[in-house]
């Protein structure tokens, strides 16, 4: 038997490592050349110091208090030269991946299909080389290298992790590169290479309510956070307030469709900017924040979409003196995550 700990570091890559039963984190991640930092691997100095935020494990009680108070493990902080997983985990660990002697992967794919899904919208499926697919955390993202430029563009994943063919949302931006290709170029069978996962945007295990703010193709995450959800089931409320420029944006909205009738629990409403839209629900995502989604505050928010819509949101909650249990925002701009050109 064995589990696998996601990594993540503080330069935002993602690394997997897999532990066996009975194995420490520290050995296991040097089984696998990856150097967490360690000076005495015995719970004495702290070095090895991180914090779990999923997963189950036993620490036992052969280190030091100075190296980790009780204060400290209340609040998920381990040591990993002494914490043994007894479930999948993620980790993050206060510094850079150099530092640890690894860096991000790399990954070869083929173009399964493009297609346009609106004027601003395409959807891009990838094919991996690698029979068992790529491990990532739902909501991070990867870079896609453009064929026949020394570019890349990023995004995030719309596919569940471990899935053969990886798909992505991509914003349609006149003469942007990789827009570009995908529009005039791009063919079935063009090779791909892929670098990630990387982000801190990802889904947290789900104690209490959900809130989804996704605007344009930063939908994209939430598909990925969706699936899992059906595949381990939630009970939680779950609601997603989906927001776009024009009608003919909302795209997707039969896959949300299918989330609903699969995840009982699952709700989204969606909006529209342009004032002269017939649809039931205009101008932007704060507009449609009714109390029923807040839940007085106990509520996991994430959020992911253009800059303007990331400050409105913020804005907003600073204004109206809302902090939730928890926030998790992907902010992307032209040549980053979501809508890169």
């Amino acid at each position: 038997m064995s589990y696998t700990i996601a990594l993540n570091f503080e330069d935002g890559v993602t690394r997997f490592i897999g532990c066996k039963k009975g194995e420490t984190v520290l050995d296991a991640a040097y089984r696998q050349k990856v150097n967490l930092p360690m000076d005495c691997s015995d719970g004495v100095c702290g070095t090895c110091k991180g914090h779990c935020e999923q997963g189950e494990f036993d620490m036992g009680d052969e280190y030091l208090e100075e190296a980790l108070s009780d204060e400290e493990a209340a609040e998920g902080q381990v040591l990993t030269c002494q914490m043994v997983p007894s479930s999948d985990c993620v980790i993050q660990v206060p510094v850079a991946s150099t530092l640890c002697k690894t860096q991000v992967g790399k990954v070869e794919g083929t173009i399964a299909a493009v297609e346009q899904l609106s004027e601003d919208s395409i959807e891009l499926a990838v094919d991996l080389d690698d029979e068992d697919g790529l491990a990532f955390l739902p909501g991070q993202y990867i870079h896609i290298d453009v064929p026949g430029t020394e570019v890349h563009r990023s995004y995030s994943f719309s596919s569940q992790p471990g899935n053969k063919r990886a798909t992505f949302l991509i914003r349609n931006i006149p003469n942007g590169v990789m827009s570009s290709y995908l529009t005039e170029r791009a063919a079935v069978g063009d090779k791909l290479t892929l670098t990630g996962p990387l982000g801190s945007f990802y889904l947290r295990e789900v104690t209490r309510p959900v809130l989804m703010l996704a605007g344009g193709t930063g939908l994209a995450p939430f598909l990925s956070m969706l699936e899992q959800m059906v595949e381990k089931g939630c009970d939680a409320p779950i609601h997603m307030i989906y927001g776009a420029n024009k009608d003919d944006h909302l795209v997707k909205t039969d896959a949300l469709d299918a989330f609903a009738e699969k995840l009982p629990s699952f709700s989204y409403s969606t909006v529209v900017v342009d004032e002269t839209s017939e649809h039931p629900r205009k101008g932007y995502v704060t507009h449609h924040m009714d109390a029923n989604v807040m839940h007085d505050g106990d509520v996991d928010i994430y959020l992911c979409g253009p800059p303007p819509m990331v400050d409105a949101v913020l804005k907003y909650f600073d204004a109206e003196g809302i902090e939730p249990q928890s926030f998790h925002y992907e902010k992307f701009t032209p040549n980053q995550v979501g809508e890169s050109a």
